[in-house]
């Protein structure tokens, strides 16, 4: 599956997981397994022998995105027209998501022949939330656009006249005598991803925060073949934009108890397993946690550290912060130098501004939580929590080609 088709198919946490297995399941190593936890998944390959000196190679990434979801009872009216009503989820860029193209798409559970059943829907119908015209606002482009998040980003979807409800649209997609019992239903950017820039050096999709880092180590996981004696794991957690702290999140025990029963499967099948604890192969392991980084903005260079701005192609961002907002310290950097180095791969450093928050990532948590050295990495972009966000070609391709080193590398760092 190539990058494009993966941005255009995975507009939810549920439809990146679908994306993530298909492309997973396309290399030719087929000795894996994958655990799925709602809108999380993480693939594990085994090396041709567990022993004392196994550890675990792991990329880390999440599948979720800043967006509108609707409410359970979102349905309203006014001016001859349905609209939805959404909560946010994140921190979207409100101004962004108006007069686009929507479309809406989730999981749905129902009941059938008494039984829970659950289905990844996706609507053909396009939704919209119009801006105020000019006319009515007349101070708008000297003051500035300000969005009320609970009274100005209604989606409207149809016309007084039609369905009266929107669960009334859900149901629609059960089978015959199904019940739907609920919903986790969003919108999205129904524009599809596409090259830009005079050389095609540029993507422009929705999503790319953090698509394009699932995207890279699903493509170099599903390339690489079995170790010696390390395991190949990539893992993408849900709910970061939101504080990582659900059973799908980076904060919970999805890693964890993948990596317990991995282990425990050698340990019941095989003489010469690891008998170490789990805590000391963590230790000894190494983890990449891949999220998208902020590039210097050529219209806004002063909004950067003027020694740490990446620039768009200038290769993989190691991100660095006192504060602890990312995971790296001098050990994992040092160990990511080398692999950049090793591998013919260029790296530049983003440290945020003094008096400026700084935002954070899956590293953090799995780090702290398990005691993996990691290091927090991302691909240079632009809009990044836009509706429509920007990155290089040049910078997804590099940062493939460094999750690829990380599972193939015979001396890792």
């Amino acid at each position: 599956m190539d990058f494009f088709e993966f941005l255009n198919k995975s507009v939810t946490p549920y439809h990146t997981v679908d994306s993530l297995k298909g492309l997973v399941d396309s290399g030719k190593d087929e000795k894996f397994q994958l655990f799925e936890r709602g809108g999380a998944l993480i693939a594990v390959r085994p090396p041709k022998e567990v022993c004392s000196d196994s550890k675990f190679r792991i990329a880390l990434a999440h599948t979720d995105f800043p967006t509108l979801k609707i409410t359970p009872d979102p349905d309203g009216a006014a001016a001859g027209v349905r609209t939805l009503h959404p909560e946010i989820y994140g921190s979207p860029l409100f101004t962004s998501w108006l007069d686009r193209d929507l479309g809406y798409a989730g999981l749905i559970a129902y009941e059938q022949d008494g039984r829970l059943r659950t289905k990844l829907v996706r609507g053909e119908k396009l939704f919209r939330i119009p801006q105020l015209a000019v006319h009515l606002n007349r101070g708008v482009n000297q003051d500035g656009l300000k969005v009320n998040p609970q009274t100005d980003l209604n989606a409207l979807w149809t016309a007084i006249g039609g369905k009266e409800n929107f669960t009334d649209a859900l149901a629609a997609e059960l089978p015959a005598g199904a019940k739907l019992l609920d919903f986790d239903i969003q919108l999205f950017d129904a524009q599809p991803a596409q090259l830009g820039g005079f050389d095609d050096e540029w993507i422009y999709s929705g999503r790319l925060d953090n698509l394009s880092s699932c995207h890279a180590i699903a493509e170099a996981f599903a390339a690489a073949l079995a170790l010696e004696k390390d395991f190949q794991v990539a893992a993408f957690f849900n709910n970061e934009e939101v504080g990582s702290e659900t059973r799908e999140g980076a904060s919970g025990n999805f890693l964890k108890s993948v990596f317990e029963e991995v282990l425990s499967s050698f340990t019941q099948t095989s003489k010469r397993a690891c008998e170490r604890s789990l805590s000391s192969i963590l230790a000894d392991s190494f983890a990449l946690s891949i999220d998208m980084a902020h590039a210097c903005h050529p219209n806004f260079v002063q909004k950067h550290e003027s020694n740490h701005a990446p620039v768009l192609g200038g290769g993989v961002v190691l991100k660095v912060n006192s504060q602890k907002r990312y995971a790296s310290d001098v050990f994992s950097n040092a160990r990511f130098k080398l692999l950049c180095e090793q591998s013919n791969i260029p790296y530049q450093t983003f440290v945020m501004r003094n008096d400026m928050p700084c935002g954070s990532t899956v590293g953090p948590a799995i780090s702290a939580s398990l005691g993996i050295p990691t290091v927090d990495i991302g691909e240079p972009m632009l809009s990044m929590h836009s509706i429509r966000e920007m990155t290089a070609v040049a910078d997804h391709e590099k940062m493939t080609k460094l999750v690829s080193a990380l599972y193939g590398s015979s001396n890792l760092p």
